[in-house]
């Protein structure tokens, strides 16, 4: 099934944003020079280059429906993970924990959200994966770090791969008077939580002054998550006309899922300044690695998910 013709004029609005914002760093670039390279200049080009591949990418996904998102999310969940459980402190006694973990309980996470099983797909890794994986992994008798070891693998299995599957478990939500455009759900969900994040940026650099938690995340300012927080919530309020919601509760619902995904931000930069990185990976420039890139999505994906699935349409 192709996507419904709100996707389509949405996708012209988003490339019409990015063309316009390629001639901005492009006009920039220029005035900066060839000996006067700026790194905020250098780093915006960078992103948005990326910005025009990842849109690209979901828009290939979209295109092939159901298919194509569950597989482009199980790809991402892969590389994710891998990325995750490069960090953590592991031994070869949890060699067959994390086979398991990336070659069953991944794929199985996936079949069940393509085959729509809601009652395990939505327990699986929180109850099932949580008791078997440190079973198979006590059982080769090592010890040493044991609970930190299990705890980081958990960890990593209920973001990369729990949290991020509810984005195509969007598709099977129904929703009276909303019939087969459940694609535009995630459409609403990733422009609102990546928009939201680059426009802390925006506001960040234009009028950051009050760090929120210099330790964690030093560009992170009260003017940038404010600004960027309320503007996102605007453009989902600005977006009802692609949704099941009312402009107010489009506003909301956005409001709720920036506001979680600013928060899952922070939850993982603690991560990473825990493991002392600055980024998850370099595979995307000006973004760093898959877990940057998914981190805001994934703490809003669950929550969205179930206020739409127990509260849509409201009573």
């Amino acid at each position: 099934m192709s996507p419904p013709v709100e996707f389509w004029q949405l996708l012209a609005g988003v490339l019409a944003v990015l063309i316009f914002a390629s001639l901005i760093a492009g006009i920039l670039s220029r005035r900066a020079g060839p000996d006067g390279a700026d790194p905020v200049i250098e780093n915006l080009v960078a992103r948005i280059r990326s910005w025009w591949a990842m849109v690209a990418l979901l828009t290939l996904a979209m295109v092939f429906g159901r298919a194509g998102v569950v597989g482009l999310f199980a790809l991402l969940s892969f590389a994710a993970l891998r990325e995750f459980l490069t960090l953590t402190a592991k031994s070869r006694g949890d060699h067959y924990a994390l086979v398991g973990a990336f070659f069953v309980v991944l794929p199985m996470q996936y079949y069940l959200i393509w085959i729509d099983w809601y009652g395990l797909y939505s327990i699986f890794i929180p109850v099932y994966a949580f008791l078997f994986l440190p079973i198979v992994a006590v059982l080769r008798g090592n010890v040493e770090n044991f609970l930190t070891r299990v705890s980081e693998t958990q960890w990593a299995l209920m973001i990369c791969v729990f949290a991020a599957s509810h984005v195509p478990a969007l598709l099977s939500l129904r929703i009276p008077g909303f019939e087969g455009k459940s694609i535009l759900l995630i459409a609403f969900l990733v422009v609102v939580v990546q928009g939201s994040d680059v426009l802390q940026y925006v506001f960040g650099k234009l009028f950051g002054r009050r760090k929120i938690a210099p330790v964690l995340s030093p560009s992170k300012t009260w003017e940038g998550f404010l600004g960027g927080v309320l503007s996102a919530s605007l453009l989902g309020a600005a977006l009802w006309w692609m949704t099941p919601f009312a402009p107010w509760q489009a506003f909301v619902i956005a409001l709720l899922i920036a506001v979680m995904g600013f928060f899952g931000g922070l939850v993982m930069s603690a991560i990473k300044r825990d493991k002392g990185v600055k980024d998850w990976g370099h595979l995307i420039a000006g973004h760093g690695g898959f877990v940057d890139r998914l981190d805001s999505v994934v703490f809003s994906a669950p929550i969205f998910f179930h206020v739409v699935r127990y509260f849509w349409p409201p009573v």
